[in-house]
C-alpha cells in the first residue's frame, strides 16, 4: 500500500459517472486532509441518475456534482501541476492526462473502470452494472491506501 497524496484528480470521459464516484468515495473514506478533484475530458453530460443512486446505497452523496472537463478546470484556476497524482479511468482520460501533464513533474496511473453507461435493459440490471463500477473504484482505493479511515 501507498502513502495517500496531498491531492488527487480522477478523470474519466464525461465526468458524470466514474470520476465522480470515485472522488466522492475517496472524500467519504478518507476524509478531508487530501484534496480530491475530479475531470472528463469532456463536460457535456451531467451527473449520471444511476450513479448517485448506487452511491446513496454508501451514505456517499453526489447529487451536488457538477461536471467539468480538462479545459474548464484550467479556466477556473485549477492547475493540473498542483496535484500529485493524476489517476485516469478511461482510456481517453489517460491519453489526455498524458499529453497535458508531460511538462509537469505529475504522477499519471491508469485505472481502467468498467463503463457501465448503456449496460442492462432493466433498471435493476443497469443498477448491478453500476454496482460493479462502484466496486471497482472501491477496490482499488483500498488497495493503493488501505481501509477507509473516517467513520462509515
Amino acid at each position: 500500500m501507498q502513502p495517500l497524496p496531498q491531492s488527487i484528480l480522477f478523470c474519466c470521459d464525461h465526468n458524470a459517472v466514474r470520476s465522480p464516484m470515485a472522488e466522492a468515495i475517496t472524500k467519504k473514506f478518507y476524509g478531508m486532509s487530501t484534496y480530491v478533484q475530479s475531470v472528463g475530458v469532456r463536460n457535456d453530460l451531467e451527473i449520471d441518475g444511476f450513479a448517485i443512486a448506487v452511491c446513496q446505497e454508501l451514505n456517499v452523496e453526489l447529487s451536488r456534482h457538477r461536471s467539468r472537463s480538462f479545459d474548464e478546470m484550467e479556466r477556473l484556476g485549477d492547475d493540473l501541476s498542483s496535484f500529485d497524482l493524476v489517476v485516469a479511468l478511461s482510456d481517453a482520460s489517460y491519453a489526455r492526462a498524458i499529453e497535458l501533464t508531460r511538462c509537469f513533474h505529475v504522477e499519471v496511473e491508469h485505472w481502467p473502470i468498467h463503463d457501465p453507461t448503456g449496460q442492462g435493459e432493466f433498471r435493476a440490471d443497469r443498477l448491478n452494472s453500476y454496482r460493479k463500477t462502484r466496486d471497482q473504484i472501491i477496490e482499488r482505493l483500498k488497495a493503493h491506501w488501505g481501509e477507509p479511515t473516517q467513520v462509515q
